[in-house]
Order: structure tokens, then sequence, then C-alpha cells
């Protein structure tokens, strides 16, 4: 099933940023509202330790369940927050990446922070989402 989600893009705004700048659900869909996306495993130990881009894969493993369960995919998704506890760039760079390409074209419109600290043991990154879906 095709996403319901529009995706808006503008010449006036800078093509540097890898993502769109606005997307637009339609009259009628239905909104699910995604708690952070947490990289622990089923027995709620920190997976990828350390690891940014570990840490960030393994958020988005997190997202896909949580749509499912809520009968959206990825290309439901109608924003993203990507928070990294790090002050350094690269780092938040790093988990950047990892979810920019599990997204792939449906670019959604997306913020990337630094924060000071998650709320798990040994957590870098988190993942909140919007997704709009037709039911």
């Amino acid at each position: 099933m095709a996403s319901s989600v529009q995706l808006i893009r503008s010449e006036k705004l800078s093509d540097v940023a890898e993502y769109a700048y606005a997307a637009t659900a339609p009259k009628g869909a239905r909104l699910v509202f995604l708690a952070g996306s947490y990289p622990l495993d089923e027995a709620g130990g920190t997976i990828a330790v350390g690891d940014y881009a570990g840490q960030a894969a393994a958020c988005v493993r997190t997202m896909k369940d949580a749509l499912a369960a809520a009968g959206a995919t990825l290309t439901d998704v109608i924003s993203t927050r990507v928070l990294v506890a790090s002050s350094v760039q690269a780092d938040l760079v790093a988990a950047w990446e990892v979810v920019r390409d599990a997204f792939g074209a449906h670019d959604v419109p997306s913020t990337l922070m630094g924060v000071t600290v998650l709320g798990y043991d040994d957590q870098l990154v988190e993942i909140e989402a919007v997704a709009a879906v037709l039911d």
C-alpha cells in the first residue's frame, strides 16, 4: 500500500539537508505517535554500548517493530527527531547517517539534536517519530 504522507520541498531552501523540509497527511489519516525508540534488547540490556551507529540501527529496528504494531511502516512516518547523547558533531552524524539510510527515498522532515543524557544506562541514541496511515 502506498504511503499517505506527502513530502514537501522548497526551491527557496538549501538542498544540503538530507530530508524534506515539511510533510502532510491527508484528511482522515490516523496519526501514530511513537515513544522514543531505544537501543535495548528483549532483556532490557543496552545494545552496541559506545557505538553511535550501532545504537541508531537498533533504534531503527525498535521503531519498525512499534510501527508494525500500529499497522504502519517507515514509509508512513511523517517526521522524526533523532536524539544523540553527545556534543560532538561527528557522533550526531554517525547516528544520522544510519537513520537517513534506513528511510532511503522517504526522506521525512527530521531534527537531529545533541543532548546531555538519555534515559537508559549506556544509551547514546533515541529516535522519536510520528506516522500517518489511512485505515
